[in-house]
C-alpha cells in the first residue's frame, strides 16, 4: 500500500515526511527551553532566598530605585503601588502614546490649527500649505505662545524634582497649577459653570470662588472647558476669515454671470485674487498676531 501511495504521488508522501520531522524538532525544541526556564527559576530562587530579598523589591544599584526602602519606585511613589520593573515601563509608553492628546487638549495647539485650516479653506488652495506645514506651524506657535508656562514649570517643578528637593507627586502638583492658570484664562465662565453642572459637583461654601477653581477644581473639569472655549473661539476667527474671501468669490460670480460666461468655475478666477489680497494685506503677520495676542497669558 506504502509503495503504491508513493509510486501515485510521491509529492504528498515528501510533504508528510517533512511535516512529520518539523513537528519533532519543534517538539524536542520546546521541551529544552521548558527546562532552561525551570532552571533559571530555580536560580533566581535561591538568589532571591540568599540575599534576603523578595520578588519585586528594587535594590540600591537598581537605575529606578528610588528612597532608601527597598520595593521603592517612581510609579509607587506616583499611585502607591509597589510594580515591576516592566509595569514601569508600560506606563512610561502609555504616557508617551497620550503625549500628543494632552498636547492637543491642554496646549493653544487646538485653536492655532483649526484657524490655519480654515483660512486654506477659505482661500480653496486645496492642499496648499500641506497638512504637514500647517502642523508644524500649528506646533512652534504652541511653543512660542506656552514658553512662559513651560519656563515656569521648570522653575516650580522640574527643577526642585531634580535636585531632590519634591517628591514625584508634588513635583506634579507643582506643574499642574501653571497649567491650570493658562487653561482657566482662556476659558469662559459659561463654559466652565456648564462641565460644573454636568459633572453634578456640588457648590462649596462660600461658592465657586477663584481661589477654590484654581487650587480644588479637578482637571477632568477645567480642560473639556478649555477644550470648547477654544473650538469657540476657533469657529468665530474662521467665520471672519471667509468674509472677505466671500466677498471676492460674489464679485467674481457676479462678473463672470455678466459677461455670459457660465461654464467656466469661478474657483479657477477667484482664487488668484485672494492670494494676492492676502499677501498685499501682509496676511501672515495679521492672522498670526491677532491669534498670539488673543491669549490671556
Amino acid at each position: 500500500m506504502i509503495k503504491q501511495l508513493i509510486n501515485t504521488d510521491k509529492k504528498l508522501v515528501v510533504r508528510f515526511v517533512v511535516s512529520l520531522l518539523l513537528c519533532v524538532v519543534l517538539a524536542l525544541m520546546f521541551m529544552g527551553v521548558s527546562a532552561m526556564a525551570e532552571t533559571v527559576e530555580a536560580e533566581a530562587a535561591a538568589q532571591t532566598a540568599e540575599s534576603g530579598f523578595e520578588a519585586g523589591d528594587y535594590l540600591d544599584t537598581d537605575p529606578v530605585y528610588v528612597g532608601d526602602e527597598p520595593g521603592s519606585s517612581v510609579l509607587q511613589e506616583l499611585v502607591g503601588v509597589d510594580a515591576s520593573q516592566p509595569l514601569e515601563v508600560i506606563l512610561l509608553l502609555t504616557l508617551l502614546a497620550l503625549a500628543p492628546s494632552l498636547l492637543i487638549m491642554m496646549t493653544s495647539f487646538t485653536r492655532i490649527i483649526i484657524v490655519l485650516s480654515f483660512l486654506r479653506s477659505a482661500m480653496q488652495t486645496q492642499t496648499t500649505p500641506p497638512n504637514m506645514v500647517l502642523t508644524g506651524m500649528a506646533l512652534l506657535l504652541t511653543l512660542f505662545i506656552m514658553a512662559p508656562v513651560f519656563t515656569e514649570i521648570n522653575e516650580v517643578a522640574y527643577q526642585p524634582y531634580v535636585n531632590g528637593e519634591m517628591t514625584t507627586e508634588e513635583a506634579l502638583d507643582a506643574a499642574a497649577v501653571p497649567i491650570k492658570t493658562f487653561m482657566l484664562n482662556q476659558t469662559t465662565n459659561d463654559d466652565l459653570q456648564f462641565f460644573i453642572e454636568l459633572g453634578n459637583i456640588e457648590e462649596p461654601e462660600g461658592g465657586f470662588t477663584e481661589e477654590y477653581i484654581q487650587n480644588d477644581l479637578s482637571l477632568t473639569v477645567i480642560i473639556p472647558s478649555f477644550m470648547i472655549s477654544e473650538l469657540k473661539r476657533a469657529f468665530q476667527i474662521g467665520f471672519l476669515l471667509f468674509i472677505p474671501f466671500l466677498v471676492i468669490d460674489l464679485v467674481v460670480g457676479s462678473t463672470l454671470m455678466s459677461m455670459g460666461m457660465m461654464m467656466l468655475p469661478p474657483a479657477m478666477i477667484s482664487m488668484p485674487f485672494k492670494i494676492l489680497v492676502f499677501v498685499l494685506a501682509d496676511g501672515w503677520n495679521l492672522l498670526i498676531g491677532s491669534i498670539v495676542s488673543g491669549y490671556n497669558l
